[in-house]
């Protein structure tokens, strides 16, 4: 009996790290269809806007293949070095929090195209936009650095030290780690929050006002809105470890399955949604797809974008 329970919890684990390691493989390649497109069309390549977008597409696929790594990894090793445990981390927590400052930016970059066209070629250059990446990422990475050489100098350990359990709360030993993390979440998320919704209601009372190129206006009104559809789903990672510690609690027999569907809802499908909901709206991305790519891989591509998808979005 103990051996057909332990064979059954076997093959449960099996089949639930497939599935989690196929859907991360098949975002990263729905991404990359994007990506491929982007680097073959110079018209993608050369607009702020454009170049920003595939930021957040390149940044997702770095933080599914990541999180995917680490979620297998938690199942299938014993003990993981400190050393790779951190930088995984560290990779992990910048990519998480890039994502919400990155659609901060393309928020006020279709701001300024709309409040202040006449400013916007010399505001939104491609040189700015690299420079505000590269921002985005240190202060992405800001946090979990810190937090590393808080915790190196609280607890030193060398570079064969090891981990049972490769997370953040087994690496950050502080005791201030996790209300500092609350902190800056909250900083980060207000502050990005505050960026949307002042660019959508100035981009709204614009749009009422011009009475020539009102659809642009519209349209700009309505990519906005999508930004703050992508910020929660964004959002739904940051609820993992709180799902993960109240239903474990209220169920403690179900722990694998909660940990299996928690990191499947709030990681995956998100990751999975976030760049089609813009990607797919965007005729000139949709025919860059059909051009560059073979018949048989944009089969596949509209696999996961089906028709019905691409006019309900293109209706926002």
């Amino acid at each position: 009996m103990n051996s057909s329970v332990i064979q059954l919890a076997f093959e449960e684990l099996i089949s639930k790290n497939c599935i989690i390691v196929f859907l991360g493989f098949t975002i990263i390649c729905i991404n990359g269809t994007f990506v491929f497109t982007f680097y073959q069309s110079s018209v993608l390549y050369t607009d702020p806007r454009y170049i920003l977008y595939v930021h957040l597409v390149v940044n997702d696929m770095l933080m599914v293949w990541i999180s995917v790594t680490l979620y297998v990894m938690s199942y299938v090793l014993q003990s993981v070095n400190m050393v790779l445990c951190s930088v995984l981390l560290i990779i992990a927590s910048t990519t998480q929090k890039n994502s919400p400052l990155n659609l901060a930016g393309m928020a006020v970059e279709r701001y300024i195209a709309i409040c202040k066209p006449l400013h916007h070629p010399h505001i939104c250059t491609i040189h700015r936009t690299y420079i505000l990446i590269c921002l985005i990422w240190v202060a992405g990475a800001i946090p979990p650095v810190t937090d590393l050489i808080i915790s190196s100098v609280l607890r030193p350990f060398n570079v064969f030290s090891t981990v049972s359990f490769c997370a953040s709360s087994a690496v950050y030993v502080s005791v201030y780690h996790d209300e500092r993390n609350k902190a800056v979440q909250g900083i980060y998320m207000s502050t990005v929050w505050i960026i949307v919704v002042f660019t959508y209601c100035r981009v709204l009372l614009t749009a009422r006002k011009i009475s020539t190129n009102k659809v642009s206006a519209i349209k700009a009104q309505n990519t906005i809105m999508l930004h703050g559809v992508q910020l929660l789903l964004c959002m739904l990672s940051y609820a993992t470890p709180v799902l993960d510690t109240v239903l474990v609690l209220l169920m403690p027999a179900q722990q694998r399955n909660i940990r299996f569907w928690n990191y499947f809802l709030t990681n995956i499908i998100p990751r999975l949604l976030s760049p089609l909901i813009y990607g797919v709206r965007d005729q000139t991305f949709v025919n860059g797809v059909k051009k560059y790519l073979s018949p048989y891989t944009f089969l596949l591509f509209l696999l996961f974008c089906h028709d019905d998808i691409f006019q309900i979005i293109n209706q926002l």
